[in-house]
């Protein structure tokens, strides 16, 4: 048996727009499911919000998605979480890291550091930081 995580990302109306996004990023396929396709929309201006949605690669890459219907409180919030992005490829990692980067803020800037050959963090423009590094083996 094994478990795997799957970073969970919430929004209020930009679930789509975000798969879309991390989709021409990383690659894979997206599903997504709208309160209008599960006849559950509460506000008509919300019909077409995706209620579950999810991009996944055959590289391994795996995101989720939901858009928090309005009655329910929601706060973008300040750092609630990382999404951590680790391979073992160079090329791979900064290649991601360029597609990534379009309308970010860079945290800190993709290079080395003491913990790895490669490491950057950004927030993008949904407001999602993002963790990218190149895999070193831990000597702890």
């Amino acid at each position: 048996m094994s478990v795997t995580t799957t970073t969970h990302l919430n929004f209020q109306g930009d679930a789509r727009a975000a798969l879309d996004y991390y989709q021409s990023v990383f690659g894979g396929r997206i599903a997504a499911v709208t309160y209008k396709d599960m006849g559950n929309a509460q506000n008509e201006n919300e019909a077409d919000w995706v209620v579950w949605g999810e991009v996944a690669g055959d590289n391994g890459f795996h995101v989720m998605a939901y858009d928090v219907p309005s009655q329910l409180p929601w706060d973008r919030g300040s750092n609630p979480f990382f999404v951590s992005v680790r391979g073992d490829d160079t090329d791979e990692v900064s290649a991601l890291w360029h597609r990534l980067t379009e309308g970010s803020t860079v945290v800190q800037p993709l290079g080395s550091s003491q913990w790895a050959p490669l490491y950057g963090m950004l927030t993008d423009r949904f407001g999602v930081t993002w963790v990218l590094d190149v895999a070193a083996p831990y000597n702890g």
